[in-house]
């Protein structure tokens, strides 16, 4: 089964933003120190975070079930191959927080 689902046009403005958004997540900064050490308008920030919120989808290459032979009592739900072809097993008793977790790092 194969499925793609990426976003439209990602346009360098975009991806500017994805990418000021994502630093000052990780600065451990306030959006109002951050964007005043880097010199960008606040409302801009805010205005681009909650655009890029709306329209984020997650991205996969490809979704394999059954194609590779199973390791002696590994019980997958779920396989995703990844654009640059990692795979990401799934099993039925994945801790729900967890995988939101990995999937948010994948976005990034």
């Amino acid at each position: 089964m194969t499925g793609t689902n990426s976003v439209k046009g990602t346009s360098p403005r975009g991806e500017y933003w994805r990418e000021q958004i994502s630093a000052q997540k990780h600065s451990g900064l306030s959006v109002q120190q951050f964007c005043e050490a880097q010199g960008i308008n606040g409302a801009s920030f805010y205005v681009w975070r909650k655009r890029l919120q709306k329209q984020e989808p997650v991205r996969f290459a490809l979704v394999e079930t059954g194609t590779e032979k199973r390791k002696a009592g590994a019980e997958y739900t779920l396989e995703l191959v990844l654009p640059r072809g990692e795979r990401l097993r799934i099993g039925c008793s994945v801790n729900a927080t967890v995988l939101r977790t990995v999937l948010e790092a994948l976005r990034r």
